[in-house]
C-alpha cells in the first residue's frame, strides 16, 4: 500500500516519475481519471460510493455554502471512480429536472442540457473529418515529393499535377508538369547518375520527415508518440493520464503523423486517427460543462470520439461504431451507440465533402469486384487465415521483446537515433523496388485491384486473347513477365514489411499498425490469389476446377484473395473479428464477400489465441503496466479475498481515522507520513467498526481551507465525521466538521468471498476498492486485484512498470 505520491510534511502533489512507475508498475491501481491530478496512487479503502461521497448534502463542508474547488476530483495517474461520477450526473439531471417546471428559462437550460451531447457529436465529427482530410491530402503530396515536384506548382501531388495534361492514359505518370528530382537537376531523367541521385533525394527526404517528426514529438508532445490506442482503452476503462488527450498533443500529433508516414516508414495513420479524434472530443468537452466536471460523462464521448476516428481513417462508419464497441470501449450504454453512429456519419459526410482522393471516396484503397466467389475458394481463403493468426502471432512477440528491449536497455535513451537508424534501413531497401518505395495505402490499392482492360501495372501484364473478352471482364489469362517479376518483386516486399514492421511501431513517431498489418496480408493474398489464378488456367479440368471453372471462364479474382488476407492479417494482430468484417465490407461495398472475410478473421483469431491470449493494444497495456481490468478474461483461480485483502500476516495495523476524537495535527500527520489515497473512518481504533471512508485528496483541500477561511481553526481542533459532535470543554478551539465529504456507503464484502466474485465486482461496477465486514478488517485495491491475477497466471507482478 505504501507509495510515494506526497512528499512528508507537505501537503502538495508529487507526481513524480517514480510514482508513475509505482502506480502503473503495479499495474493494480485503481486510482482516479480524471483532469484532475489524483493524491495517491493506491487507495487503501473501499468504495462504491452511493452519490459520490457527498451523501445528499448540498454543501462540502459545514462552514461553506459552495463546494470547495478540486474536491471530488481526481490526480493523474489515478482511476476514476464509476460509481460517485454516475450518482453525480443523476443528482444533477434530477435536479435539472425538478427545476424546469420552476420557471421558462429552466425549461430552456433543461433542453439544452439534453440537447448538448448531440451538438458535441456534431463538433467532433466536423473537426475529426477535418483533420483527417488535411492529414490525407499532405501526406500524399508529401509522399510524392520524395520523388519529385510539380511545375504548375509546387503544391500539387504527382496525381493532381497531371490533371490537366493532354498525355495519354498509359503515360499518365509521365506527364510533363511532374518533374522527378533528377530531370529538374541534370536535366533528364535516365541514366545510372540520375538513378542515384533520385535514391539519394529520396533518402534525404524520408530522413528529413522522420527528424522533424522526432523532435517534434520528443520536445513538445512526447504522449504524441505510438498508436495511442492502447492509452485511450486504459482513458475509456477509467485510468487518468493527464494531457494525453489535450491540445499539445492534438497539434503534435497532426503535424507529426503527416511527417512520420511521408517518410515512408512501415506505418499508417489509421490507428492515430483515433487518438486525434478523441483529443478532439476531450478538447470539445470542456465547452458543455456536464461533460466538463463528469469523468463518466466524458468517457462516453471519447467512446464515440473513437468512432469517428475510425469511420474517418477507413472511410467506414458502421465499422467505426463497432470497433469502438468492441476493441475500446469499457463502458458503451446504448445512448453512446446512437451518439457513436451520429459522429461517425458526420465525420464521414465531412470528410467526403473535403474528398482528399479526388475519386468521390473515403478511402484511397476503395474496390469493387464484380465476379462471386466459389465454395471451394474457402480453402485458400482458410489458409490465409491460417498465415494472418502466424503473423498476427509472430509480430505481437517479436515487436513486445524489441519494445520491452527498448524499456529495459540503453537504446530507450537515444529514440532520435533510433527512429534515424530504422528510416535510413527502410528507405535503403524501399527505393530499389516499385512496391515498397510507394506508400503503403497505394500499394494495398495496387493490390485490391481488380485487373481491367486498360490497367497498365506489371500485376495485370497478362497474356491478352481479346477474341474471348465478354464486355468489361477478363477471363483467366497466362501470366506475363510483367506478373512473374512483380511476384518476385512482392515477394521481396513481404519479408521487409514482416521484419521492418516489428521494429518500427512503438518508436517515437505516431504509428499506426492497420496499414502496414493489411499490406502484409493483402501482398500474401495477392501472391495466393495468382498462383491459384494459374493453377486454373492451366489446369482447368482437374476435378476441383471442373465444375465452376471452364476454360476462358473469369473465374480467380486476385484482388479478391488480397483483401481476405489484409483481412487475416490484421484480425490475427488486433484479434478484431465483428468490426473487422464490417470495416473490409465498407471498403468494397460488397455484400458477397462477407463469408469469405468471415472466414479469414475467425481463423485469423483462434490460430492467433492457441499461441498467445493477447492481441497487440492489449499486450502493450501491459507492457506499459496501465492498471487496465480486461472484460473478456474470465478469473478461473479458487482463491478467496482474505488472499489478497490488506493487511496481510506480519503487515502492520491499517491506517485509520476515527470519526470524533482526532485532532487536525493526527490527522495531517497521518496524511503527511502516508501515501494513501484514501483513509478508513471507524468509530474507533479499539472497536474498528466502519463508518465510511474519506479520500486523501478531499482530507487536504478541506483542511487546507478551513485553516484559511474558519476562524479558530488550529492543529489542536478537532475533527468530527459525524452529525453530533461530543461535547467539549469551553476553552477546546473550534471542532472542523468534515461529514460532507464522508462516503458513508463504502461497499464492503466478507473475506471468505471468491476472487472470481471480486474481480467482478471492479469489472462490472468499476471501483477503486472496497472492505471487508462492517468491522474493518481489511482492504482491496485495484492494485491489489491486477497483482493477484498476474500472480496466478505465473508472472511478476511487480516485473512491469509504468513509464
Amino acid at each position: 500500500m505504501d507509495q510515494k505520491g506526497y512528499r512528508r510534511g507537505s501537503f502538495q502533489s508529487a507526481t513524480s516519475d517514480e510514482d508513475m512507475l509505482e502506480i502503473a508498475g503495479a499495474s493494480m491501481d485503481f486510482s482516479m481519471a480524471d483532469d484532475d491530478p489524483p493524491l495517491d496512487r493506491e487507495m487503501g479503502g473501499f468504495s462504491s460510493y452511493n452519490g459520490g461521497g457527498m451523501n445528499g448534502t448540498s454543501t462540502m463542508m459545514d462552514f461553506l455554502e459552495e463546494p470547495l474547488p478540486g474536491v471530488g476530483t481526481y490526480e493523474d495517474f489515478n482511476t476514476i471512480d464509476w460509481v460517485r461520477e454516475k450518482s453525480r450526473d443523476r443528482d444533477r439531471h434530477r435536479e435539472i429536472t425538478s427545476r424546469s417546471k420552476e420557471s421558462t428559462w429552466a425549461l430552456l437550460h433543461s433542453v439544452s442540457d439534453a440537447f448538448s451531447g448531440w451538438l458535441l457529436m456534431l463538433l467532433i465529427g466536423l473537426l475529426a473529418g477535418s483533420l483527417a482530410g488535411l492529414i490525407d491530402i499532405s501526406a500524399h503530396w508529401m509522399t510524392d515529393l520524395k520523388e519529385g515536384v510539380c511545375l504548375a506548382g509546387f503544391w500539387f501531388n504527382h496525381e493532381h499535377c497531371c490533371w490537366k495534361s493532354n498525355t495519354t492514359f498509359t503515360d499518365r505518370d509521365k506527364c510533363p508538369e511532374w518533374k522527378s528530382w533528377s530531370q529538374l537537376i541534370l536535366g533528364h531523367g535516365e541514366g545510372a547518375f540520375a538513378y542515384i541521385l533520385n535514391y539519394l533525394m529520396y533518402v534525404i527526404w524520408a530522413l528529413m520527415f522522420s527528424l522533424l517528426a522526432v523532435l517534434l514529438v520528443k520536445g513538445f508532445a512526447p504522449y504524441a508518440c505510438g498508436s495511442g490506442i492502447p492509452e485511450i482503452k486504459t482513458i475509456l476503462s477509467g485510468f487518468i493520464i493527464r494531457g494525453y488527450l489535450g491540445k499539445w498533443t492534438l497539434v503534435i500529433k497532426t503535424i507529426t503523423l503527416v511527417l512520420a508516414v511521408s517518410s515512408g516508414l512501415s506505418l499508417g495513420k489509421e490507428g492515430p486517427l483515433v487518438h486525434v479524434a478523441c483529443c478532439c472530443g476531450n478538447i470539445l468537452c470542456h465547452l458543455f460543462t456536464k461533460y466538463r466536471k463528469n469523468e463518466a460523462k466524458r468517457r462516453e464521448v471519447l467512446s464515440a470520439a473513437a468512432a469517428a476516428g475510425v469511420s474517418v481513417a477507413f472511410g467506414a462508419p458502421i465499422g467505426g461504431v463497432l470497433f469502438s464497441l468492441e476493441e475500446v470501449s469499457y463502458y458503451f450504454p446504448l445512448k453512446t451507440l446512437w451518439r457513436s453512429f451520429f459522429a461517425a456519419l458526420v465525420a464521414a459526410f465531412t470528410l467526403r465533402s473535403i474528398n482528399p482522393f479526388g475519386n468521390s471516396r473515403l478511402v484511397l484503397f476503395y474496390v469493387e469486384f464484380h465476379m462471386p466467389w466459389h465454395l471451394l475458394e474457402l480453402v485458400p481463403f482458410i489458409l490465409l487465415g491460417i498465415f494472418g493468426g502466424l503473423w498476427g502471432a509472430f509480430f505481437i512477440r517479436s515487436n513486445i521483446a524489441w519494445c520491452r528491449r527498448r524499456k529495459t536497455t540503453r537504446l530507450g535513451k537515444y529514440p532520435v537515433l533510433e527512429v534515424l537508424v530504422v528510416t535510413a534501413i527502410t528507405a535503403i531497401l524501399a527505393f530499389p523496388n516499385e512496391y515498397t518505395r510507394m506508400s503503403t495505402s497505394e500499394l494495398i490499392s495496387e493490390l485490391f485491384n481488380d485487373c481491367g482492360i486498360l490497367d497498365s501495372s506489371k500485376l495485370c501484364e497478362y497474356v491478352n486473347d481479346f477474341n474471348s473478352t465478354k464486355g468489361d471482364d477478363l477471363p483467366d489469362r497466362a501470366a506475363g513477365p510483367g506478373v512473374y517479376t512483380a511476384m518476385w518483386q512482392l515477394a521481396l516486399a513481404l519479408i521487409m514489411k514482416v521484419f521492418i514492421t516489428i521494429f518500427t511501431f512503438g518508436m517515437k513517431v505516431p504509428s499506426g499498425l492497420f496499414i502496414p498489418s493489411m499490406a502484409v496480408g493483402a501482398i500474401a493474398g495477392r501472391l495466393l490469389g495468382v498462383a491459384v489464378e494459374q493453377l486454373a488456367f492451366y489446369h482447368h479440368d482437374w476435378p476441383i476446377f471442373s465444375g465452376w471453372c471452364s476454360q476462358g471462364a473469369d473465374c480467380i479474382t486476385p484482388g479478391l484473395y488480397a483483401m481476405v488476407g489484409a483481412a487475416a492479417c490484421l484480425g490475427g494482430v488486433t484479434r478484431m473479428t465483428v468490426s473487422l468484417v464490417v470495416i473490409m465490407f465498407e471498403l468494397t461495398g460488397g455484400l458477397e464477400y462477407i463469408v469469405p472475410l468471415m472466414a479469414a478473421a475467425m481463423t485469423s483469431k483462434w490460430v492467433a489465441d492457441a499461441i498467445g491470449r493477447e492481441g497487440i493494444y492489449d499486450a502493450h497495456i501491459r507492457l506499459n503496466g496501465y492498471p487496465f481490468l480486461e472484460a473478456k478474461e474470465e478469473f478461473s483461480h479458487k482463491t478467496r479475498a482474505m488472499d489478497v485483502m490488506r493487511p496481510r500476516k506480519n503487515d502492520p495495523p491499517l491506517t485509520v481515522i476515527t470519526q470524533d476524537s482526532m485532532s487536525v495535527e493526527d490527522v495531517e500527520t497521518i496524511v503527511s507520513s502516508t501515501t494513501y489515497s484514501g483513509y478508513p473512518v471507524v468509530v474507533s481504533r479499539t472497536s474498528q467498526r466502519l463508518v465510511g471512508f474519506v479520500l486523501r485528496r478531499d482530507l487536504i483541500i478541506s483542511i487546507e481551507n478551513a485553516r484559511k477561511k474558519q476562524d479558530g481553526i488550529v492543529s489542536t481542533s478537532v475533527i468530527c465525521f459525524t452529525d453530533y459532535c461530543p461535547p467539549l470543554p469551553p476553552s477546546s478551539p473550534s471542532v472542523l466538521k468534515l461529514r460532507s465529504i464522508l462516503d458513508l456507503s463504502p461497499f464492503t464484502v466478507t473475506d471468505e468471498t471468491p476472487m472470481e466474485i471480486v474481480v467482478d465486482i471492479f469489472r462490472k461496477l468499476g471501483l477503486r476498492h472496497f472492505s471487508f465486514s462492517r468491522k474493518l478488517l481489511g482492504i482491496i485495491t485495484k492494485k491489489d486485484v491486477l497483482k493477484h491475477i498476474a500472480q496466478m497466471a505465473n508472472q511478476d507482478p511487480d516485473s512491469i512498470l509504468f513509464n
